[in-house]
Parts: C-alpha cells; sequence; structure tokens
C-alpha cells in the first residue's frame, strides 16, 4: 500500500497506480476536508512511484464520488474572495498533478460522479462509465459554478456548445449521453467497469492509444476560431439569461467564464474560473440557494428517522376516482405500489383511468418509458365499485369532494372493510383531521395526505396529524409519500395546515390591494419580478376561484381577526360571477388554446369590468409597498405556524412553502427573505399598514426576535 488514508487509499498491483475513493466509516463518498487534506499526500505517494506504468481512479462504494460536501465548504464562503479563490487553487493543483503524470490513466465511473466528483474524472485521461452511472456538474443549481476546472476541461473535450449546456443546466447525463458528446469514453456493464478500465489503460501503455495528445487537448486553448467562439457564447448568454432570469447569476456567469478562457491555456483558464467562482459565493442567490439544498437534505434525514422502522406499503387504494383518484393512482402506480382506484360511479373510474393513462401516454410520446412499461403500470391500477379489494390494503387515500360531512360519512365505511392496522389518510387541504377522526373507531391509524395540484408535477405532501394520530400512522404516510417519489411534511393539525394557512393571508393582501384600486395585471408583474412563478390573479385563476373563494371561507371562520376581510373581495364577486379561472377559461384573465393545445392567458375586458366594481379607495402605491403588502402577511402567518408547533423548524416552514406553492428558490423561504430583509426592518415596514388590519400585525415572537436580533436561520 502506497498510501493508506482515511478517505483514500493507494495500491499497486502489477505496476498500476489504484488510486482509490473510500471514506472509511461513512456509506458515501464526498469531498469534505478530509479528503481535500489526504488528496495531496496521495498524489505525492504515486509521483514517488518510478515503477508504475499506469493509473486507475476508482471507488469501493457503489458510486464514485458525489461531490463537494457543501455544509463544509460553507465556511468558506464567507471568507474574502482572494480566499476563496486560493482555497480553490489548491485543490486545482492537485487535480492538475494528476493531469500532469507522465502515466495514463483511467477513471473508472461505478455510479453517481457530479460536482467535484466529475471534476476529479475529467482530470483523468480517460473515462469509462458504468450503465448504471450518472455523471454531471449541477453547481449552477445552487448559485456557484464548477471550481476545480469543471468549466476549463469539459467544454475542450466535448466542445463549448455541449459545454454550455451541461454547465447551466447542472442537470446529471445518463452515461450514453455523454459518451455521444465525448465526456465519457466508454460505457460498460455495471459489473464491467473496473475490468474495462484496466483493458483502457494497457492500451494507452502499449501505445494503442495517445493519451498524450488526448491529454494535451484538455491543457490548450479552445479549438475556435474568433468569429465560431463569438457566435457561440454570444447566443449561449442571451439564451441563457433568457431562461435563468436576472435573479440566477451563476449560469450566465459560467457561460462568460468559459468564453474569457477560450483562448488560454489550462493554467491560466482556471485561474479565471477560481475567481468567478469566488464572486458566485458571495452572492445572496448562492446563499439561498445552498440553503434550499440543505433543506431539502434536513427533509431527507427527518424523513428517514420516521420510517427507520416502517415496513413498505405493499399495496393501497385510493376511494374516489376522477381526475384527483387518477392523479394519485398514477402516481402510486409508476412508482411501482399496486393501487386500487374505488368510487361508486363508473363514469368517475373511467375518468380517473382516463387521466392515468393520459399522463402514461405522455411519458411514451417524450420516450421516457415504452409502450410495455406503460401497460404495466396501467395493470398496477384496479378499478373497483365495492370494496372487496380492501381487505389487504396497506394504505387507503380518501380522496372525495372536500365536503366535511361526505368525508365523514365514507370514513367509517372503508375502516370497516380494511385490516386492523391499515393506515387511512385523508386527502384535504382545509378540513380539520381531528374532527374526521371523530368518524372512525381506530383515530390512531388516521392522518391526513395532502396532494398538491397536480399530483405527478408537484413535489410535497402534507402529512397531517390528528390530535390522536399514532407515530406509527404518520410513519407508514410518510413512507408511502416517499415510495410516489414525494417529499413529505410532518404538520400538526389546524385550518389550512401550512401551506394553506400561509397563503390565504397573502391572497388577502391581493384582495386589499383590489381594493385600494391597485391594477391587478401590475400585482401579478411585480410579484413575478419579485420571483414568483405566477402573480396572485394568476394563481388564483389556476387554483381555482370556487377552490380559493371555499377554502377562504374556512380560513377567515378559523381566523376571524386577520383573516376575514370587512368588505366583499375580489375573489368572492368573481365566484359569485361564475368566473372560476382555467376551469371555465374565465377569471381574472381569459383562458384560450395556443397552437400546442395549452392554456395561454389574455387580458379580458369583462374580468377589467367587474375587478372595478371591487375598487374602495384609489391609493398611490409603490413596487416595494405592493411587495410588502403581499409579503408581510405571508411572513407573520408563518411565524405564527412556527410558534405554535404546527411544524417543527423554519426549515419545514419554508421548503413547505417552495415545494408547495413554487416559492421563489433564491429567495429560500419566506423566513429567509425576512432574515436576508432584517427582522426589524420588517416591524418597521409593518408599522405602515396596521391601520389595514391584524394581517399586518407582527408575532410577538417576531417582534422578541428583531428585537434581539435574532433570525430564523443561523443562530
Amino acid at each position: 500500500m502506497l498510501f493508506d488514508g482515511k478517505s483514500i487509499q493507494v495500491d499497486l498491483k502489477e505496476e498500476i497506480v489504484h488510486f482509490i475513493f473510500n471514506i472509511k466509516d461513512s456509506s458515501a463518498n464526498v469531498i469534505g476536508n478530509l479528503m481535500m487534506e489526504e488528496f495531496p499526500k496521495a498524489l505525492e505517494a504515486v509521483q514517488k512511484e518510478s515503477s508504475a506504468k499506469g493509473m486507475i481512479l476508482r471507488s469501493e462504494k457503489d458510486h464514485f464520488i458525489f461531490g463537494a460536501d457543501i455544509t463544509e465548504f460553507m465556511e468558506h464562503f464567507k471568507k474574502h474572495k482572494d480566499d476563496i479563490a486560493e482555497w480553490l487553487l489548491n485543490m486545482n493543483t492537485v487535480l492538475n498533478g494528476i493531469e500532469d503524470l507522465d502515466i495514463p490513466t483511467v477513471a473508472a465511473v461505478n455510479g453517481f460522479a457530479l460536482g467535484g466528483g466529475f471534476e476529479v474524472c475529467l482530470a483523468a485521461d480517460y473515462r469509462v462509465a458504468a450503465k448504471k452511472a450518472k455523471v454531471g456538474l449541477p453547481e449552477t443549481k445552487l448559485g456557484i459554478m464548477p471550481g476545480w476546472g469543471g468549466s476549463v476541461r469539459l467544454p475542450r473535450l466535448t466542445g463549448a456548445d455541449h459545454a454550455i449546456e451541461w454547465i447551466t443546466s447542472g442537470k446529471q447525463y445518463k452515461p450514453q449521453d455523454a459518451l455521444k458528446v465525448g465526456a465519457v469514453d466508454a460505457v460498460v456493464e455495471n459489473d464491467k467497469v473496473v475490468e474495462s478500465a484496466l483493458v483502457l489503460l494497457n492500451r494507452a501503455i502499449n501505445g494503442e492509444l495517445d493519451f498524450m495528445k488526448k491529454r494535451q487537448a484538455k491543457k490548450e486553448a479552445l479549438r475556435l476560431n474568433q468569429i465560431e467562439g463569438m457566435m457561440t457564447f454570444e447566443t449561449a448568454k442571451g439564451f441563457v439569461k433568457g431562461i435563468a432570469g436576472s435573479n440566477y447569476p451563476a449560469p450566465v456567469k459560467a457561460v462568460e467564464v468559459m468564453q474569457q478562457a477560450a483562448g488560454m491555456t489550462r493554467d491560466e483558464a482556471i485561474k479565471v474560473e477560481a475567481k468567478a467562482f469566488a464572486e458566485l459565493a458571495q452572492t445572496p442567490a448562492a446563499h439561498n440557494l445552498i440553503t434550499v439544498f440543505l433543506g431539502d437534505q434536513y427533509l431527507k434525514k427527518v424523513s428517514k428517522k420516521w420510517t427507520k422502522d416502517s415496513s413498505k406499503v405493499e399495496k393501497a387504494a385510493v376511494l374516489g376516482a376522477g381526475i384527483m383518484g387518477g392523479w394519485i393512482a398514477y402516481q402510486s402506480a409508476s412508482k411501482g405500489t399496486p393501487i386500487v382506484m374505488k368510487d361508486i360511479n363508473e363514469s368517475a373510474i373511467e375518468l380517473g383511468l382516463g387521466e392515468a393513462n393520459k399522463l402514461l401516454k405522455k411519458q411514451v410520446d417524450r420516450k421516457r418509458i415504452d409502450a410495455s412499461q406503460m401497460g404495466a403500470t396501467l395493470g398496477k391500477i384496479r378499478p373497483a365499485l365495492s370494496y372487496g379489494d380492501f381487505e389487504d390494503v396497506d394504505m387507503v387515500v380518501e380522496a372525495v369532494v372536500e365536503n366535511k360531512n361526505v368525508k365523514k360519512s365514507v370514513l367509517p365505511e372503508v375502516e370497516s372493510n380494511v385490516k386492523e392496522d391499515t393506515i387511512i389518510a385523508s386527502n384535504t387541504s382545509t378540513i380539520s383531521i381531528t374532527d374526521l377522526a371523530t368518524s372512525v373507531k381506530r383515530p390512531e391509524n388516521f392522518c391526513g395526505m395532502h396532494f398538491f395540484n397536480p399530483v405527478h408535477r408537484m413535489p410535497l405532501v402534507e402529512v397531517i396529524r390528528g390530535e390522536k394520530t399514532s407515530d406509527k400512522a404518520i410513519a407508514k404516510t410518510v413512507q408511502y409519500a416517499l415510495q410516489m417519489g414525494k417529499t413529505p411534511i410532518v404538520v400538526n393539525d389546524c385550518a389550512g395546515f401550512l401551506v394553506n394557512r400561509v397563503l390565504f393571508p397573502y391572497f388577502n393582501g391581493f384582495n386589499l390591494l383590489i381594493a385600494d384600486g391597485v391594477d391587478y395585471k401590475r400585482i401579478d408583474k411585480v410579484m413575478e419580478k419579485f420571483g414568483w412563478p405566477m402573480g396572485p390573479a394568476y394563481l388564483m385563476d389556476v387554483v381555482g376561484i370556487d377552490t380559493g373563494d371555499h377554502a377562504a371561507a374556512i380560513m377567515a371562520e378559523e381566523f376571524p381577526d386577520r383573516m376575514k376581510m370587512e368588505d366583499q373581495t375580489i375573489v368572492e364577486i368573481m365566484h359569485e360571477k361564475k368566473r372560476l379561472g382555467q376551469k371555465n377559461k374565465v377569471g381574472f384573465y381569459k383562458y384560450e388554446l395556443d397552437r400546442k393545445g395549452r392554456l395561454k392567458k389574455t387580458v379580458d375586458p369583462e374580468a377589467e369590468e367587474i375587478i372595478k366594481s371591487a375598487v374602495k379607495r384609489n391609493v398611490e402605491v409603490t413596487d416595494e409597498e405592493i411587495i410588502d403588502r403581499m409579503m408581510l402577511p405571508m411572513i407573520f402567518e408563518c411565524a405564527r405556524c412556527l410558534e405554535e408547533n404546527i411544524v417543527n423548524t423554519p426549515v419545514e416552514v419554508d421548503m413547505g412553502l417552495l415545494l408547495g406553492l413554487g416559492f421563489p428558490p433564491f429567495r429560500a423561504g419566506a423566513l429567509k427573505y425576512a432574515d436576508d430583509v432584517g427582522l426589524s426592518k420588517i416591524v418597521e415596514k409593518s408599522e405602515k399598514f396596521l391601520e389595514l388590519g391584524k394581517l399586518y400585525q407582527p408575532t410577538e415572537g417576531f417582534v422578541e426576535r428583531a428585537k434581539n436580533n435574532q433570525n430564523y436561520y443561523n443562530n
């Protein structure tokens, strides 16, 4: 053994160096402080071994290297930009050392190799990937960019166009796709990756392959003439900026770096990359996108704790077909869990199966699955008009109409037709789980499971604990949500739970702005510029104005002090006028099908006249005041949910908003946004609007935090 470290081991076998990534006492290979400390020592051991004829880089785990350990590296991002760049260049010195060895090198990519893990692979002369592997440079998704030579080596291997696409999208790629563009050199069976890498290495040792020529291409300037370079990069910058927008600077910066470094040698180009990385690392977008990434990791840990003793859901059922039942059945079956879909009406069954069929057909059209896979998935959905197939299900999702009395009438029926330990979960967005539980004999086996529309796209599932819900029921429901490919967040019971509870104060801010004469189209534009995927008027059309009005009434009844509006709201008026939004193609906007069959919104003069009837005053407001009047009610309701233990942590509050509402990721959530603005500043802003009602009254806990200069994060 040439080097035996805690994360890297170097061995010499038959004149071949095996540079092995294997963090002892850990299930994952990540580049953290430990590996960075051992890398130069391991390389030095290789450089001293004169008998070595070639080197293979491989892993002892079921993956190569997942990437950098962002939790350890956050401390570096707080340093001066020059220090960040120096830290990056130290690691680059090691990777350059691998690339500059006088022997050929091959990376055996047996699994995930992402970010810094793939940059290690790029330093090798050749890359052999297993069929199960996934490779890519996802750094721009964290608001940064590759910092260990990824933006230098990849374009010299694949060409600028492919490198721009890989780096700016941050996607993970299958090895076959990587092979097509030259990012890897061979794709082999999973159990043949090391063996094949050694064969390739020996071909290079024997002179069959000119590894020095291949290596030299990575160290020289990019092979583009001035006109080709200008056209490639300028076109890309415009395209990427149009997609990323001004709130996400990393993708455009990455293109600029590749353009600036195109005429440089490797060593010069890496310095440009390191400087740009350091600049991005200190942007608010990077800090917030990393906060989101860490939040996602936190949710996974919480779910893992819940499910550590929970068995898999082998068979499920959904009560209530139609569109929602069809979506739930599709999601369950497409992820491998068989499901019974029951309804009392055959037409509802047909509608549910039609929805599942439609979603699967789209997957076939996009070549994500084939016809046989579609058939197999549909085969996992069993339609039923009776409870006969419920006797052996582990989990039932009740998804009948959003009416308390109807739900209370069907829940005892379900309970009497399932095993004693079957968990029953109600898919409700507003109705109290504790109240619904009074209709069943085993309330400990009953909870809420709130899916968001459309189910196949929205990642969040709220798992709602009633007063008598057991940990076992929560664990099983979390397990089922994970099996369905969803991200569960456990919340305690209250009107609206977490997401809808904090959404409706936001909508009430909109109602009050309309009453003050602010143009709804302007409000939408301001909030979209703030970062929301759609403004509040457009969002209400998508949600359904009837659904929104119904939920608002429940919220007003439960929280009258701040959610009951004095005057009739524009949403109530729209509902009265039977303008339901996209459901019937008229709401705040009018909807028509475009050439691709998608709903396209247009301004409707009739809606404009209706909205005028809701105007009580004509108040001049700035764009900043529009943002404040929309966001402050949401922020304060988030604070209440935390203080009332509806959820346990600020992370769960903010991740709920991101995953359930599409809150702007570059702002990381309402509470993180409040931190960034400053809690004292938020309290100061609220004082301007207190006359509008308690909607703008900060909680005592929020004020106390502000006085003590205590944020929701990093305290």
